[in-house]
Order: structure tokens, then sequence, then C-alpha cells
């Protein structure tokens, strides 16, 4: 059964529409959360053990400070979280009809995971002034591994979704479902460290953004120089294993999702011996891309490891299995792509510079840089999950069931969609202004010399 099954064709577009519109707004707002909730437990983990190791107050007014803005978040991103969890029920029933039994494996321990870190999350931040500084320490660790631990779970459920295992179909019904294997399939492994990593990445770069502007604003001290230093630190480490971790996430893709992959590519036609296209803008009434830079049979070798591989165009699909917005799945690749090497090199100028200067740049461009380079981050990861979903369209299981027969038929959505981006903005605002709250306070562990030293 399909969406079609409404009283008529344009009915069950508005019902696909508004369906996708309302789960895409949802899973927007709380990847925001989910991608800090993920980065600041170990940035914290971080800057506590600095000040264990150095004794130098500042890591500790770090790694406080950062605690707080960490509870806002948590709990903002555990309710856009639970939305989640009821949207999938109740705007895609059949699809948790048809796949319950098979992923629900990792969404059960995802949801220990969530509660293993809730616990510890109140040890640690009522423990700041009732623990030991070790013990206080070691509590966060839960923390940082609940956080990958969750994310690890969500994600290959997802992954399940584009690369679809451990199960049969047998006369149209689900059957022989192993679970284990539908949680480890083929694209687990890259997926989950590829958001992983993304996470830390945007929470490195999110932070040296946040201190960056404070500096922009004259506050040049020990304690703005420290939180930029250690977010690029990360950024430094992580980058490297980033852009590692994608190439071999695109050979899964190519490997397992040949249409994603085309539409990733801007590819139309099918090629031998495929060349990479550097640019390929889509441009709207025109046949093709736009700003087209082609390295010869670079691709069949990225996406292959054969220089003369064949690689299938999107002409070579049957309409009905395309995505139906191609286009924009390149677009948000590029912007994933461009931003992320963007990053890279801000990292690079960043540390080369700072070789030669002691304390790195402090000029007005490179902080404007780093200003930028946080939101640019997140934005990254966004644009990340666009081409994961859009790509794998108009599927919802890979090859398997249609996002149209998922759907619910019930009327309504249009008002739930204005009642949830209602909510979200009222949410946002809630953690804006709480943000602002706490940055206006003074850093309550730093007093006497400790101050002086660190704000001078």
């Amino acid at each position: 059964m399909t969406a079609t099954t409404s009283s008529t064709p344009l009915a069950a577009i508005d019902h696909l529409t508004a369906g996708r519109a309302q789960m895409g707004t949802s899973l927007s707002f709380h990847l925001f959360f989910a991608v800090l909730g993920v980065g600041l437990p170990l940035m914290m983990l971080v800057a506590e053990g600095m000040h264990l190791r150095t004794g130098d107050p500042v890591w500790r007014a770090l790694a406080r400070r950062w605690s707080k803005v960490f509870a806002v978040l948590f709990a903002v991103g555990a309710a856009s979280g639970t939305i989640i969890s009821f949207e999938l029920g109740l705007l895609f029933p059949r699809f948790m009809a048809y796949a319950g039994g098979i992923i629900g494996l990792p969404f059960s321990l995802e949801g220990a995971a969530f509660f293993l870190e809730a616990v510890f999350v109140g040890i640690y931040l009522y423990g700041w002034d009732r623990l030991s500084p070790k013990a206080h320490w070691l509590s966060g660790i839960p923390i940082a591994l609940s956080a990958v631990a969750s994310a690890f779970f969500i994600v290959t459920a997802n992954a399940w979704m584009n690369v679809p295992r451990g199960f049969q179909i047998v006369h149209g019904h689900v059957t022989h479902v192993d679970p284990l294997a539908a949680m480890f399939n083929p694209a687990w492994a890259t997926e989950s460290s590829h958001m992983v990593l993304g996470a830390y990445l945007a929470t490195a770069f999110g932070l040296a953004s946040v201190y960056a502007v404070g500096m922009l604003r004259g506050r040049r001290d020990a304690y703005h120089r420290k939180a930029i230093a250690l977010g690029l630190s990360m950024a430094a480490i992580l980058a490297p294993l980033q852009l590692g971790v994608g190439d071999l996430l695109g050979r899964t893709v190519a490997a397992h999702q040949p249409a994603t992959l085309a539409a990733i590519e801007g590819l139309n036609r099918t090629e031998h011996g495929a060349g990479l296209n550097v640019g390929g803008f889509p441009f709207p009434g025109h046949n093709g891309t736009v700003l087209n830079l082609k390295v010869p049979h670079l691709l069949g070798l990225l996406a292959f490891d054969k220089p003369g591989a064949t690689v299938h165009g999107l002409g070579s699909f049957p309409k009905a299995d395309r995505a139906p917005l191609a286009g924009w799945v390149r677009l948000s690749f590029i912007g994933m792509v461009g931003i992320g090497t963007g990053l890279v090199a801000l990292g690079v100028w960043y540390w080369l510079r700072r070789r030669r200067g002691g304390r790195g740049p402090e000029d007005r461009l490179t902080l404007l840089a780093l200003a930028a380079a946080g939101p640019a981050a997140f934005l990254a990861n966004e644009l990340g999950w666009l081409v994961t979903e859009l790509g794998r369209q108009p599927w919802v299981v890979y090859g398997v069931f249609r996002t149209s027969g998922a759907v619910t038929t019930s009327p309504g959505l249009g008002a739930t969609f204005t009642a949830f981006t209602l909510l979200y903005i009222a949410l946002s605002a809630l953690v804006v202004w709480s943000a602002r709250r706490l940055a206006a306070k003074p850093v309550e562990e730093l007093s006497g010399p400790a101050r002086k030293v660190a704000f001078e």
C-alpha cells in the first residue's frame, strides 16, 4: 500500500511532502544539539584534564563554563530527540511496522546509552565542589562514551536504511530477521565514524569561533586564547581522520548506492573511466551542470580503485528510482566538501602562523575567519545529512521500501508541521537566551591572582 490510496494523487503528494518536510525540519533542528551533545563532553574532559595536569585554573574555568552550556543543550536535545521518536511512529507508521523488528535493537540500545549518560550528567554537574578533582574528571568519561554510543546506535540504524541487510522478504513479508547483521551492515563503520568525527570537528571549531568573537570585542586574554588553542588543536588532530573516513564512506556509497553516487557527483550519463567533476554546479533550466572542471579517471579511481571503472549516470536508472532533488544532493555535497576543505586550510594557516608568532595570529582578518568557522562547521554537518537523506530518495530503505509507501495518510499534517516549526523556533530562542545569560556571568572559578593572570 502506498500513499496513492488517498482520495487524489495531489493528496498523496501533499502527505509525502508534508511528512518529509516535518521530519526533515525536526532532524535538522535536533542535529545541532546532537552534534554538541557528542562533541562538548570530549572538550570538557580535555580541558579539565589539562587543569589536573598543569594546575592552571583557567582550564578548570573553561570546563565548568562549558558544562553549564552542555546542561542546557542536553535538556533541549533530549526534548527534540523525543519528538523525533514520536514522529517516526506518527508520520511514517508503515516504515516502523515494516522495519521496527529489524532495527529495533539499535534504537533500544540508544535509549540505554541515553539513560546512562543522564545519570552521569547529574553526577558531573553537581559534583564540581563535592568530588575530588580526579573523581570529578573520571565521572565525565561515561558522559563522553555514552554520547558517542548514542550517536553510534542511531547512525547504524540510518546506515541500515542506506544499505539494508539482516532480513529476507518472502511473499511480501519480512522474515529471517537477524538484528546483529542489520545493525552491523556494510555502512555502519564508515557512516558512524564520519558522524562522530564530524561532531567533534564542529564542536572544536564552534568553541574556537565563540572565543574568536570575544577577542574581536577586545577580550585578548589567556582565557580566550586557551579556548581557541584547544579547539584548533583538536581540529588539527581530527581533520585528517575525517578526510580519510570520508573517502571510505564515498567508496561505501559507490559500492551499494549507485544512484546516490550519480546524484552526488552530478553524473547524468554513464561514463567508462569516469572523471571527477570539480565544481559542476547544477543550474535550473540547463541540461547538465555549469563551471565544470573534470579530472580524467579520478572518480573511478576514488570510488572503485580503478581509473577505468564504469560509473553509472542518473540516466541509466528508471526515472522512478532517481533522487527527485538530485540537484540539491549535488549542491549539498559541494557545500559540505567545500566547507570542510576551507576549515582544514584555516586550521593549517592558524598553526603555521602560531608557530611563527608564539600565541598565534590575532589580527582581525584571522579572528573573523575563526568566528565564521563555527557556523560553517555546523552547516557542513547539516549538508552532510541532506546528502544522505535526499540522496537515498525515493527510498526510505534503499532499493526495498519507498518513502511514499511509508508516510501516513492521516489528515492535518500541514497544521502539525506549522506547530512543530513554531515550537522549534521557540526552543531555539530559549537556547540563545540561556547561552547569552551564561556568557554574561563572571567566571566565578577565577578570583584574585588567578583571575588577574587569566584576563590580562
